[in-house]
């Protein structure tokens, strides 16, 4: 591979607006609507620089896709992942693993958005 292996993700979603203010409220950002590719489906994306390391995504409401279970987990970068961790619980979710050292590699917590999918957040 000459890139980094993620490209895009989405995070699959059953109330779109709940989700939203879920992921604008614990990150402190404003998600953007994206056009809608075909009726069904509605895209919120995180704010990218496409120059920038990393890769982008969005939260996803799509007839016939559910949220939660799924077996993919998205780490989001922080500067101190527990400034994050602290704004999941008054935002709807649920710290399953409250920050945790990593090692060398950091440090990370694992915390449930509000249509039960789990992801990580991850800082240095």
């Amino acid at each position: 591979m000459t890139n980094n292996p993620v490209a895009w993700f989405e995070i699959y979603v059953q109330d779109i607006d709940r989700a939203k203010r879920f992921y604008e409220s614990v990150f402190q950002v404003t998600l953007q609507k994206l056009n809608e590719p075909f009726p069904g489906i509605e895209l919120w994306a995180f704010p990218a620089d496409k120059i920038s390391y990393g890769a982008c995504g969005a939260l996803v409401k799509m007839d016939g896709v559910s949220s939660g279970g799924n077996a993919t987990l998205v780490y989001f970068h922080c500067d101190d992942c527990a400034i994050e961790e602290s704004r999941v619980a008054s935002s709807g979710g649920q710290v399953n693993r409250s920050k945790m050292s990593i090692g060398e590699y950091g440090y990370i917590a694992l915390v449930q958005d509000t249509e039960g999918n789990m992801i990580g957040l991850h800082s240095m």
